[in-house]
């Protein structure tokens, strides 16, 4: 079925019934991730109200144990039926992918998977089996466009019945735009705030409509990056009022350094420079983000960036292991990455 791109989705659910049964769903834009996930889980079929029909699981449950997965999509509803297996939180796991891979090839069965991965590269795991098979989608989430967030906008004033003036619209599209959900959110506060009247105001956005446009998780690692101490805690601390994960920014952090891990190996194998290497393996790399990477390039050697590597890879591991601490394990982590980065 190979990928459907962010702007197609909407005609994709729109097709009665839907072509395939296992769904990869990934982006940087986790809100909007997370809101594509529960539109196809509506349309599934199943029961979401059934704890018996719908099975949540972690990633990192499913861990190098690919038959877990394969026999939670076998498996019989205790009242018959159709089943949803829900896997939030994917990445790089290659028990996953092999079990995606495996089920791929079975023939279709009355079980539903849907996979919330985060900002998967091409030709990582998931997506090389999501995209080449034709019994599997790969959809692609990105941080809305001018023209998605106008409709967004549309969309939720409609349903209250107000209207709104061009400079109040054109300030709400400043503040709002890196994750689908807590830009959702910040407009129906609003349309809360002004609900009642006819006409929303310029005045009325800047009083009551929070900045949700650097919710994204690359605003954090960008800073990581940087080095940028206090860059990195304004992000986080908007990460955690849209209530995204911080994990999912360690997760973030681990995917950029095996990136960097990569084109690091290419400059030092072939002796190129860092944008050689960045047309090489960085191309889906938004072009905002490529002098942020550029530099980190230069300052960062291989040696050093394998150590962080590992040392990120053992955090994710003591986070899964600790569920308690998975926040402050988190945090200390990427702090000291920030750190590692401003010595620099």
């Amino acid at each position: 079925m190979a990928e459907v791109k962010s702007h197609e989705f909407d005609g994709f659910l729109k097709r009665k019934p839907l072509p395939v049964r296992l769904f990869l769903i990934y982006g940087p834009d986790r809100g909007l991730v997370s809101e594509r996930a529960a539109a196809l889980a509506a349309v599934s079929g199943v029961d979401l109200t059934d704890a018996f029909s719908v099975v949540k699981l972690d990633a990192g449950e499913i861990g190098g144990q690919p038959g877990r997965l394969i026999d939670e999509m076998n498996a019989i509803g205790l009242f018959g039926g159709d089943r949803l297996v829900w896997i939030r939180n994917a990445g790089s796991e290659k028990g996953l992918s092999d079990a995606l891979d495996i089920l791929a090839q079975q023939p279709a069965g009355p079980s539903t998977l849907i996979i919330e991965a985060g900002d998967l590269k091409k030709g990582a795991g998931l997506r090389k089996v999501a995209e080449s098979s034709s019994a599997a989608v790969a959809i692609a989430c990105y941080a809305d466009d001018g023209r998605a967030l106008q409709a967004l906008i549309d969309q939720e004033l409609a349903s209250e019945g107000l209207r709104i003036s061009p400079a109040a619209r054109t300030r709400l599209v400043e503040t709002i735009g890196g994750d689908r959900l807590a830009s959702r959110n910040e407009v129906r506060k609003l349309a809360l705030y002004c609900r009642g009247r006819e006409l929303i105001e310029e005045q009325d956005v800047e009083e009551i409509v929070g900045d949700a446009s650097a919710i994204s998780t690359d605003d954090a690692i960008d800073a990581i990056l940087k080095g940028d101490k206090d860059g990195f805690l304004h992000a986080i601390q908007k990460i955690v009022s849209s209530k995204t994960p911080v994990f999912l920014v360690l997760q973030g952090c681990l995917r950029q350094f095996q990136l960097l891990e990569l084109m690091r190996a290419e400059m030092d194998e072939k002796r190129a420079p860092a944008a050689q290497a960045m047309a090489a393996l960085g191309r889906h790399l938004h072009f905002r983000r490529k002098p942020i990477v550029e530099n980190a390039l230069k300052s960062w050697t291989g040696p050093a960036i394998r150590r962080e590597t590992q040392r990120l890879q053992a955090a994710i591991l003591q986070s899964r292991q600790r569920p308690a601490l998975e926040d402050t394990i988190a945090m200390q982590t990427m702090l000291a990455t920030v750190l590692q980065s401003a010595r620099r």
